[in-house]
């Protein structure tokens, strides 16, 4: 256990929230490619305010943009590396390692030199002792490129889980990459062009690794590495998850978990930029406010925590299918409870339906999805955010780790044969065709075949999940459950979490997602997961002692939909406005019927969440064909 709050004030960690960006084609003279790269840039600015960088050589030509949350004055990117005098490496980076300081320690016993004190030397030190395995070596969230000038070789690299996105596109005599789409579609190589493989990524909750929406890039698969060389590409896995013998007793589990949380969370609380917890009063939310509450009243410090809230929401609340309670009245109990200095944010509903709001959410994902509001009102939340703190951890990804959805209860839905989340979709009313779905005409719904494509990506899956001999049936079942929801559902929510909170200049951090607490909970037997009968059990037992009774045996409540009825009539209005412009994109790929079962509702769009989604869908999708200028090759 560490005894102090983070690093010495020598210790300097670049920004997390950075863009990169970089053209290698060994068939044409880039050194005076920069305005591409300065058009990629641009493309990606939001990702970094504070400072822009260019290299430009040869054979390769490297963009980066910043913006800075520790070590304000440095960190200057294309980072070089020089050995007897002249370059030999050139790094462009966007993460940030958590361990960068034992690391730094480790490499000058190894006789590195440095020349300052941030983790993007230590990077890329990393990368001149270890090569392609420097990833193996580090622990955090980030996405670079190095180019080797010794062998000419471009490595991209991708941190354990893709916190931190990487898309490319591999070209006959090279590759370009960046951290988004958009940054991409600028380059003269890559064009907009969305296939069927691209649409099945678009509506699908169960994401298939490396797949991207435009036809032209894919993504660097999580605990990758991808190397590009006058020799051809080579694309290799550092890290995996696997299955490995659990030998900790149930009380020792609980007391392991607790520690792990408690050292993470200390290691991401390095900031010299103000720093928040997002708070809903939920047990994962509220568990790393209160942990990093303790840390900082070691040195007389408090927490700052925020919530957001639409107007009216916690006085009007109407239970429903998941939710059966509002976030407000748990989030403003707990930071009491730990003294924090609570920021309470009250978004308007009326704001989801602003064009701007809408666009800016579409844009930042770079593609429309079954969302809904919940991204509108994702972003508004970033926003108001930003302007009390730059860098925020979250309680995301909790559920993922410690087991609690619903479903994963649930044994006919973890006995379906296919991913519990979509066995579980089609019980619900409005999901007849799938989430989102149910707009759009059979002839193009046919030509999708999510159900070949559902059944095809869990058999892959499956055969990927690592198992422990001797596992009992029902372990076996529940590994698995464990990984798809991993390695399939998770990618979802890492790229929308990341998209929206960039877009609004905020770093989002996520102390669940640490690799050593993941791979220690997906070897923990699931009669410990849920020992009490509960879900997220060991979670619920590691951090008792620090909240209040009411948050700790609070139900699960899924991240908050709006009420507002005026949210849906304003859905209706946009529909007809789409449906009566000739031009819509969207209008071929739509079942008429279906639109007008929409308009028999006595105000046009029906309040429950599912019909409103198909709705959505429709409206995301038109936006995006036009503003993107998508062609279709369907």
């Amino acid at each position: 256990m560490v005894d102090r709050l983070g690093p010495s004030p020598n210790d300097q960690m670049e920004a997390s929230m950075c863009g990169i960006a970089g053209w290698v084609d060994f068939g044409r003279d880039l050194s005076g490619e920069r305005a591409t790269i300065d058009a990629m840039n641009e493309a990606q600015k939001h990702r970094g305010t504070d400072a822009r960088g260019v290299w430009c050589a040869a054979d390769v030509a490297i963009g980066h943009t910043r913006t800075s949350v520790i070590d304000l004055a440095g960190g200057v990117q294309p980072m070089f590396a020089e050995e007897d005098g002249r370059t030999i490496a050139v790094l462009t980076y966007s993460g940030e390692v958590f361990n960068f300081k034992e690391l730094r320690n480790e490499l000058e016993r190894r006789g590195h030199r440095f020349r300052t004190r941030s983790d993007t030397e230590v990077v890329l030190r990393s990368y001149l002792e270890w090569g392609a395995d420097c990833g193996k070596h580090l622990e955090g969230m980030y996405a670079f490129g190095v180019w080797d000038l010794r062998t000419e070789t471009m490595l991209l690299v991708r941190d354990r889980f893709g916190i931190k996105p990487l898309f490319y596109s591999l070209q006959p005599e090279g590759v370009v990459f960046a951290s988004e789409p958009k940054a991409l579609l600028t380059h003269p190589l890559t064009k907009a062009t969305v296939d069927l493989d691209g649409l099945r990524e678009v509506f699908s909750t169960a994401k298939r690794p490396g797949e991207a929406v435009f036809r032209d890039q894919d993504q660097l698969r999580p605990g990758h590495t991808l190397s590009i060389s006058r020799k051809g590409v080579v694309d290799r896995t550092y890290w995996e998850l696997e299955a490995t013998p659990h030998t900790d007793d149930l009380p020792n589990t609980i007391s392991h978990t607790r520690q792990l949380l408690e050292d993470i969370v200390l290691g991401q609380l390095t900031a010299d930029v103000p720093l928040c917890t997002l708070l809903s009063g939920g047990l994962d939310s509220s568990a790393v406010t209160a942990v990093a509450a303790n840390w900082l009243r070691k040195n007389g410090e408090r927490v700052r925590s925020v919530t957001t809230t639409y107007v009216g929401y916690s006085e009007n609340f109407q239970p429903d299918d998941t939710r059966d309670t509002a976030d407000g009245p748990f989030a403003d109990e707990l930071a009491q409870h730990v003294g924090a200095e609570h920021i309470h944010l009250v978004l308007d509903t009326r704001d989801l339906m602003d064009p701007e709001v809408r666009l800016a959410a579409l844009t930042a994902q770079d593609m429309p999805t079954t969302a809904g509001d919940m991204d509108a009102s994702h972003l508004l939340m970033m926003r108001a955010t930003r302007e009390h703190s730059i860098v925020a951890l979250t309680g995301e990804v909790g559920d993922e780790v410690f087991g609690g959805f619903r479903w994963m209860h649930d044994e006919e839905l973890v006995r379906s044969g296919t991913f519990p989340w979509i066995a579980n979709e089609k019980r619900v009313p409005g999901c007849v065709k799938g989430q989102g779905r149910g707009l759009f005409h059979d002839g193009f719904l046919k030509k999708l075949d999510m159900d070949t494509y559902y059944r095809e990506t869990y058999a892959q899956a499956l055969r990927e999940t690592p198992h422990q001999e001797g596992e009992s049936e029902y372990e076996s079942l529940m590994r698995t459950v464990r990984y798809v929801k991993l390695m399939r559902w998770l990618p979802m929510l890492l790229e929308r979490g990341d998209r929206l909170a960039a877009a609004c200049g905020l770093e989002a951090r996520l102390p669940f997602l640490d690799h050593r607490l993941v791979e220690y909970m997906y070897n923990t037997p699931w009669e410990f997961q849920s020992f009490d009968g509960r879900e997220k059990s060991i979670l619920r037992a590691a951090v008792k002692d620090l909240l209040p009774t009411s948050v700790l045996e609070r139900r699960k409540a899924p991240y908050p939909v709006t009420q507002d009825p005026a949210y849906t009539e304003a859905l209706h209005a946009l529909l007809a406005e789409t449906l009566a412009d000739p031009d819509a994109p969207i209008l071929p790929l739509l079942d008429q019927q279906a639109v007008n079962e929409v308009y028999r509702h006595p105000k046009g769009v029906s309040q429950d969440w599912p019909s409103r989604m198909n709705v959505e869908m429709v409206l995301q999708m038109n936006t995006w064909l036009k503003h993107y200028g998508i062609t279709l090759d369907i």
